[in-house]
């Protein structure tokens, strides 16, 4: 198939952090800023996090993932590949209509991967200790 021989990508945001994620077919390689995924995050579960879409896809030995990811911490940078991973299966399924039974699109929105989560470290206010914290109450 001709569908098979691109590159698609994807670009995901979390926090304070950017992924550049594109997928090429292969079988299943997770590489993240030049290193495998295992050596790259600390944690499995961050892994686990991380392949969710292709799990629920069912395509995780249909494409290697290639990731380029910047600021933030661990946390926020699988989020940032799992949503990059998600907007390029998107790219992928594009000639497939949204509302037929094999559509992606269906299957990552019930999971809730198409949506970006926006929360973000809410800044420091002047008098206070932290975002919301005051400062210790002295009666004397």
């Amino acid at each position: 198939m001709a569908k098979d021989k691109k590159r698609y990508t994807g670009t995901g945001h979390r926090k304070t952090s950017v992924a550049r994620v594109t997928l090429t077919p292969g079988t299943g390689k997770i590489t993240v800023n030049g290193k495998d995924v295992h050596d790259y995050l600390p944690f499995e579960v961050l892994v686990m996090d991380l392949c969710q879409p292709l799990d629920v896809t069912n395509t995780r030995e249909m494409f290697d993932v290639e990731a380029v990811v910047s600021g933030g911490g661990f946390q926020g940078q699988t989020g940032a590949i799992r949503l990059g991973i998600t907007r390029a299966l998107l790219a992928y399924d594009a000639n497939t209509p949204a509302d037929s039974e094999n559509s992606y699109r269906k299957v990552l929105k019930a999971a809730g991967f198409i949506t970006r989560d926006s929360r973000k470290k809410e800044r420091k206010k002047p008098g206070l200790k932290k975002a919301r914290r005051a400062p210790q109450f002295s009666k004397r």
